[in-house]
């Protein structure tokens, strides 16, 4: 069954195929299919990743705090993509002939296309200090949040009076990761938040770095400036604060310091920046392949009016809407559509109920923040049919829990 749906294209069938099932991936996929398409233009819309579920990253931290379940922010891409005529394939990629027009994947099965994206995403780099790949934890995907959450479980088991955890980065991830576990262990609970650069969430607007400045001051964080990490070890870390480096012992640490772009993606033989990234015309287009486009943050994106564009799930969220128009116009014959990215704000969790907003003229923190930032990721998840389920069970929840006590 398998081969006769990944067959040769015929003449009569156009197909897109779409790597990676995140925020840039799943979403054009999903616009694809509700595009007005005539009858006889109707592509084949094929969607591949490795993994069997969606994840909304923004909202991974909650999953630790036991704040949301996982079906919540992890539906898996049958029950999204039911009605959609998006077929879905489980599978790692691990070649792309741009010659051929085929992907390969690890189980043997090439796949052909007419249209490609590349929305694979990136990887936590863990290879940087010695030790991290053995004893740091990342914070990307569902099975980061398993181990971590076995290795709480564990820590919270034991008999030690105080739990250490250091978490490297101070950006965003870092920030909320802190505040989210110092909220779950309480007064066990003893926090470094280490950050190579002079200040934490340092390109982020200065409302949202006071509120979390005091809400790491709050739960008592120590935060670690102009400081590198050396090694890692079962149970320290080593730090280097310019030139004087300090060993000290540590039950957990979690990395959450740059991004790497997929392996596959990287031995293209297409226009890269220096960090790998793949150049991409203000349409999402490969300057020498219009029939690829990439998106999300492995690509190298200036939008209409020459702004460097971050890699951040909104920039895909919104790049998804104009992949998927473009895909449609290149097969319709209608002109494309330059990207260009509205700028919409920043949102940030800091603890349990708590976080900071900023954007269209808006600044906010404390509870309000916090229902605001839930009801403006309910509006963004994949579905009419999930935001629906997810919006009563949070409704219903409170009302729930009241009930039982």
């Amino acid at each position: 069954m398998l081969k006769c749906l990944f067959e040769p294209m015929t003449q009569q069938s156009t197909r897109i195929c779409i790597l990676g099932g995140g925020f840039g991936g799943l979403y054009t996929a999903l616009r694809l299919s509700q595009l007005p398409w005539e009858v006889s233009q109707k592509p084949e819309i094929i969607l591949i990743d490795q993994n069997d579920r969606f994840l909304f990253a923004p909202l991974l931290y909650e999953l630790l705090t036991r704040e949301l379940q996982t079906w919540e922010i992890a539906p898996p891409y049958e029950e999204l993509l039911q009605n959609t005529g998006i077929r879905f394939y489980q599978g790692v990629v691990t070649g792309i002939d741009i010659d051929k027009r085929n992907v390969q994947l690890q189980d043997g099965l090439d796949i052909t296309y007419d249209r490609l994206v590349l929305a694979m995403g990136g990887e936590t780099p863990l290879d940087v200090v010695p030790g991290a790949v053995s004893y740091a934890y990342g914070f990307r995907t569902i099975a980061d949040v398993y181990s971590l959450e076995e290795r709480l479980r564990i820590l919270e088991e034991s008999d030690s009076d105080k739990i250490r955890v250091a978490v490297v980065g101070g950006g965003y991830s870092g920030v909320e990761l802190a505040c989210k576990l110092s909220d779950r262990l309480g007064d066990r609970g003893r926090f470094r938040l280490i950050e190579l650069s002079d200040q934490i969430l340092r390109n982020s607007p200065e409302f949202n770095r006071e509120a979390a400045n005091k809400a790491l001051e709050a739960r008592g964080v120590f935060i670690d400036l102009e400081t590198k990490v050396n090694t890692i070890t079962q149970d320290t870390i080593s730090l280097d604060y310019k030139g004087q480096v300090d060993t000290i012992p540590v039950d957990l640490v979690i990395w959450t310091v740059g991004v790497r772009v997929n392996p596959v993606v990287r031995n293209l033989s297409v226009k890269q920046n220096k960090r790998g990234l793949i150049t991409t015309t203000p349409t999402l287009q490969l300057p020498d392949h219009p029939e690829i486009f990439a998106l999300g943050d492995l690509a190298d994106c200036l939008d209409a009016s020459g702004q460097q564009v971050p890699g951040s799930a909104q920039v895909a969220f919104q790049q998804a809407d104009y992949a998927a128009w473009n895909i449609w116009a290149s097969l319709t014959n209608r002109p494309l559509l330059p990207f260009r990215y509205q700028y919409l704000g920043e949102m940030m969790a800091l603890g349990i109920d708590n976080a900071t907003l900023t954007g269209l003229g808006i600044k906010l923190d404390g509870s309000l923040a916090f229902l605001a930032r839930r009801i403006a990721y309910l509006y963004r998840m994949p579905t009419l049919e999930h935001k629906l389920k997810v919006g009563f069970n949070w409704l219903a929840r409170p009302i729930i829990e009241a009930m039982s006590k």
